[in-house]
């Protein structure tokens, strides 16, 4: 096995509990290797770091996947990790659909699978774990076996621009024998067909789960009006919660048909509406009408994916904060989120005062939530890459 050899001074990151290595930190690689293998990484001072896979194309040149330098990295090693991450979610969260591996944040850098029902949706990131998939999908499936669950379908999502630095191309397909790609799950007793095939990410956003079943106690009797619904997640669960009319809104003309198909599903097409539109364009106009509502949902796509853009996505959060609050009615409430980890708590909350005060709103904290369990939260190096959902509740009042 080849050794890593970090730079004096280097590697504080890992020290501190995160397991990325970038190129800039290494010193020498010495012994035989090949992208994907995996290596053993020491300080300068030659005290072992552990084992992680190289990717030689990527500037995240090892991603550490154990702290015992004398670990065998084999079959019962990724039993063990498959084991924990399923055990974990048994324990935390509603497992019919759930995400059963979260990258890092389970100690299995660069691999996200998706459990649909009896459908798995896996996306691959970099190169190393790319060799490993079909392994540890066997694994992965052996060990739901155990519990009677039996998969019948596997879909691959490979299809993130990042798999490019890495030298790999974006991919999507069937991992399995054909099957129909359209899914059906129940959420919080709410139905859906879940588009594994041509959905956004896997298909659909699991981590706002329990943020979904939140807002259905402050529906019922309401008017709510939800913005980027995409395919109606948290219209249909404002429906659910006894909502008297719903109006959802999103650019993707796709994505609005399928919040239609969902809507039928579960019989709420007399109390949703669904439009086309642009909600920068479409909030302006409902405000000239002056619309209200007593519930306003805001759960906006990621609008910075750098840290260069941070100054353009906070006008835009500030911006549908405050044309949002404006359209609630006093005493009303409105559920605001932001799926960014550039975008921390701090800036957030900041720039949702700084909306309400272009608003001339006054707001009560009903509830700050996070994503589901199933995307845990990984303390320490990396945190903020895991630590990217936030979701506030507020009751919206005129000022006094």
């Amino acid at each position: 096995m080849a050794i890593v050899k970090l730079k004096k001074g280097e590697g504080r990151t890992v020290s501190a509990g995160g397991l990325w290595i970038f190129d800039n930190e290494i010193d020498t690689i010495s012994g035989d290797y090949v992208n994907g293998e995996v290596v053993k990484v020491i300080a300068w001072n030659d005290y072992p770091l552990g084992q992680g896979m190289l990717s030689l194309n990527s500037k995240i040149r090892i991603r550490l996947l154990t702290r015992d330098a004398d670990a065998v990295i084999d079959d019962a090693f990724w039993y063990h990790r498959l084991s924990q991450a399923w055990e974990y979610r048994k324990k935390t969260v509603d497992t019919s659909s759930c995400r059963l591996v979260f990258g890092e944040a389970d100690f299995m850098p660069g691999i996200v699978i998706d459990k649909f029902e009896d459908v798995l949706v896996i996306e691959s990131l970099f190169y190393g774990i790319d060799r490993l998939k079909g392994r540890l999908l066997d694994i992965l499936k052996t060990i739901l076996a155990q519990d009677g669950i039996v998969i019948r379908g596997i879909y691959e999502r490979s299809d993130a621009k990042v798999r490019e630095q890495e030298g790999l191309p974006r991919y999507k397909g069937l991992l399995s024998a054909p099957f129909d790609t359209k899914v059906p799950i129940v959420e919080n007793g709410v139905h859906y067909l879940v588009d594994v095939e041509n959905g956004q990410k896997t298909g659909f956003f699991l981590d706002q789960k329990y943020n979904r079943l939140a807002i259905q106690r402050i529906c019922k009797e309401a008017t709510v009006l939800d913005c980027f619904t995409h395919t109606g997640s948290f219209a249909l669960n404002a429906a659910y919660g006894g909502a008297r009319e719903v109006l959802a809104v999103d650019a993707s003309e796709l994505a609005i048909e399928q919040a239609r198909e969902n809507a039928r599903l579960n019989h709420f097409e007399d109390r949703v509406t669904f439009q086309v539109a642009d909600v920068f364009d479409f909030l302006p106009a409902l405000e000239e009408k002056k619309k209200q509502f007593d519930v306003v949902i805001l759960d906006p796509p990621a609008f910075t994916k750098s840290r260069h853009s941070i100054k353009n996505a906070v006008k835009g959060y500030r911006e549908i904060n405050t044309r949002g609050m404006r359209l609630v009615k006093s005493g009303g409430y409105l559920a605001t989120c932001s799926c960014s980890h550039f975008m921390d708590p701090e800036l957030f909350s900041k720039t949702i005062a700084q909306a309400a005060k272009n608003a001339h709103k006054r707001l009560r904290q009903v509830e700050f939530r996070q994503q589901a369990p199933d995307h845990p939260i990984l303390w320490a190096g990396q945190s903020d890459e895991s630590n990217y959902l936030k979701f506030y509740i507020f009751q919206v009042c005129d000022e006094f």
